[in-house]
């Protein structure tokens, strides 16, 4: 069986992920790295684009070109699970609207076995299968997984829950289990968002950002901000013309 507390946060993450949203663009620099530096006051993230998802790609390069996301924040962090931002929303003075916002489009979905919820995935989130049984992505708002180290035996648990969601057998390749089981994610959302890209660097912030004091964490603050930081976490991004990845 899987344990309970997988159940919880596979329910909370409807609530946690759910976009409203429609349409799409899209852009490209050849001369630039698909590296980004995001850049917060917690400190430094560097994520890199996957060309397998071109869509995904091409859309956060626009937003990133045009300051979309500059002055927007991490509006919703979760210890052991992950943090969400990228919403416009996030720029004004009213907390309770942030979740809700997006730039006026969707994305075509790009969802593929060889990526999964990972700890550092770049994730696209989405409004909820009930009035989005195509699983599009919002047009703006992302999540970079934290996650823990999944037990093996909960691990084979996803893969049937996993083949239940896309209503086909689903089976984790050996390299994939390991980073599991060693490394953690979240593998209760595979094939399910679609990962297009992942953290290189900025782990330890990855972490500071995650286990920010928020009103859930704390009982300080409105209740109904729960998962909001009491002290906000602005972004900006910017595409790095050059940038080599430390090495593993």
């Amino acid at each position: 069986m899987i344990r309970p507390h997988y159940f919880l946060k596979i329910f909370l993450v409807a609530s946690i992920l759910l976009i409203p949203a429609s349409g799409c663009a899209s852009q490209s620099q050849e001369s630039m790295t698909n590296y980004f530096s995001i850049d917060t006051n917690l400190g430094r993230l560097v994520v890199k684009l996957y060309d397998e998802t071109p869509i995904h790609r091409d859309n956060f390069i626009k937003l990133v070109n045009e300051q979309f996301y500059n002055g927007t924040s991490f509006h919703r962090v979760m210890a052991g699970f992950m943090i969400q931002g990228g919403d416009p929303n996030s720029k004004d003075d009213d907390p309770y609207n942030d979740g809700l916002g997006d730039p006026g489009y969707t994305l075509e979905a790009e969802i593929s076995p060889d990526f999964i919820n990972r700890r550092g995935a770049l994730v696209s989130a989405r409004q909820g299968d009930g009035v989005n049984p195509e699983r599009r992505s919002s047009g703006s708002q992302f999540y970079v997984v934290q996650g823990r180290p999944v037990p093996e035996q909960d691990l084979t648990q996803f893969e049937g829950q996993v083949g239940m969601a896309i209503k086909r057998p689903f089976k984790y390749t050996d390299a994939q289990r390991e980073i599991y089981t060693k490394m953690g994610g979240a593998p209760w959302l595979d094939m399910q968002y679609t990962v297009f890209g992942e953290l290189v660097e900025g782990f330890d912030v990855l972490d500071k950002i995650a286990t920010t004091p928020t009103p859930g964490s704390t009982g300080q603050g409105d209740p109904r901000l729960r998962d909001m930081p009491l002290e906000r976490v602005e972004m900006t991004i910017t595409r790095l013309a050059e940038y080599t990845a430390p090495s593993n």
